[in-house]
């Protein structure tokens, strides 16, 4: 049984004409001794692109490879199975549709049959997506976890098909999305991995793929919990300026905001296992007198549909200036990730549309909260980009010979952020 905790971290004094209170939460998972063991089961599909542009030997090769890595990772009674993605969608392992029950004999069939995959045709994932969620509703499992595999556009799927697809996905599923080489689309897998509570990432070498999707699935065995939102009550009069987790990566969780009455409404987080997770939350409020406080917000976690902890903001009203200009250390150090994650975004999109100004700005001030916060990793991917001169001040020139790889690298993890250091207790 997994067990958790919530902790909130805030500076709730505000100045006597103050409406805005901003809090920290992290939530804290710990799973009992033994390890996963989702109440309802898990399962778990690979879908992996054998459309033509996949026909290139190494990457072929590598993405066969890297499937069966990942089949021999799924454990013993977790359902699985394999979809090809094309034009259409067909079903690899079982070969007659919906999910087997993984063990040494499943494995070795569905890594017998990934191995004479074979690529041709097109992409239209929205046809990927919608096997895979029929495919998953022949399952009684609570956990449901996919890997989406492409190297290429999805240029095949009718204007609109895709969001549809996803719209009907949502909440059904969970999907990490990869992308190997260079010739697909930032933005589309970030579409679809954001609207599926899932992850995505670049794979600049074919060779890469087995190392990542062995973590992938490592990482889905590992969760314990189906179902885990935040419930956010706000009191009369309050309005929520945004909900959003800010580690281990950004993600804008009010697009997934279910109310749940008047004044509540969920957040869903997806699954979980040993791991915490921090979230920025911004409530607006009316001002009051000095010396007055209230109750601004209450967080609840909520899992499998109960109550497992809860956590709650303050809002107090002073007219001391070293109480109300205190700046909590966990709200400044995610208020610079987020506007880090921003700049680089904004910079990228400038520099692609030829504004070689505001792409200069926006990389230099990328560079600056990166070295400000200590995002080694983050920094050095803007080293791929722009010639740091000045990182405390982020000045910068950008490169003429960037790789597509190095762009793109930088563009899918602009959003994972390093956690605030907090003093040992």
């Amino acid at each position: 049984m997994t067990s958790f905790r919530a902790e909130a971290y805030q500076n709730e004094y505000l100045p006597v004409d103050g409406s805005e209170v901003n809090a920290v939460v992290t939530v804290t998972a710990e799973m009992g001794e033994g390890g996963p063991d989702p109440t309802g089961g898990a399962a778990e599909i690979v879908i992996v692109d054998m459309s033509g542009s996949m026909e290139e030997r190494a990457k072929l090769l590598a993405a066969r490879e890297a499937t069966c890595v990942a089949v021999e990772c799924i454990r013993d009674g977790v359902e699985f199975a394999v979809i090809a993605g094309s034009w259409d969608a067909r079903p690899v392992y079982p070969r007659k549709g919906g999910m087997a029950v993984a063990d040494d004999v499943t494995r070795e069939e569905a890594c017998r049959a990934v191995r004479q995959l074979k690529a041709a045709g097109g992409t239209a994932m929205s046809g990927w997506l919608r096997m895979a969620l029929k495919t998953f509703e022949g399952s009684g499992a609570a956990i449901r976890h996919a890997i989406l595999l492409t190297d290429g556009r999805n240029e095949s799927d009718e204007p609109g098909d895709l969001e549809r697809a996803l719209e009907e996905c949502r909440g059904r599923f969970q999907c990490d999305c990869r992308g190997v080489g260079t010739d697909w689309e930032v933005d589309e897998l970030r579409r679809i991995a954001t609207a599926l509570l899932g992850t995505v990432d670049i794979v600049a070498q074919p060779e890469g793929l087995v190392d990542d999707f062995r973590g992938l699935i490592e990482g889905a065995m590992g969760k314990g919990a189906a179902d885990v939102s935040l419930r956010l009550w706000t009191p009369l009069g309050a309005r929520v300026a945004f909900v959003r987790q800010v580690a281990p990566a950004i993600e804008d969780l009010a697009v997934r905001a279910k109310p749940v009455d008047e004044r509540s409404a969920d957040y869903p987080t997806g699954s979980w296992g040993s791991e915490s997770r921090d979230y920025h939350l911004c409530i607006r409020v009316e001002p009051r007198g000095v010396g007055e406080e209230m109750l601004a917000g209450r967080v609840s976690l909520v899992v499998d549909g109960e109550v497992a902890g809860q956590s709650l903001i303050r809002a107090v009203w002073t007219d001391d200036l070293q109480l109300s200009t205190r700046i909590n250390r966990e709200v400044a150090h995610y208020s610079g990730q987020a506007e880090l994650a921003e700049a680089i975004q904004e910079g990228l999109e400038a520099r692609r549309a030829g504004d070689e100004p505001t792409a200069t700005a926006r990389l230099g001030r990328a560079v600056q909260l990166a070295a400000e916060s200590g995002n080694e990793a983050t920094m050095g991917l803007l080293r791929g980009v722009v010639e740091v001169e000045d990182p405390a001040t982020g000045t910068v020139r950008l490169r003429g010979d960037v790789a597509d790889a190095d762009e793109m690298s930088l563009d899918t993890r602009s959003t994972k952020t390093v956690r605030v250091k907090r003093p040992e207790p």
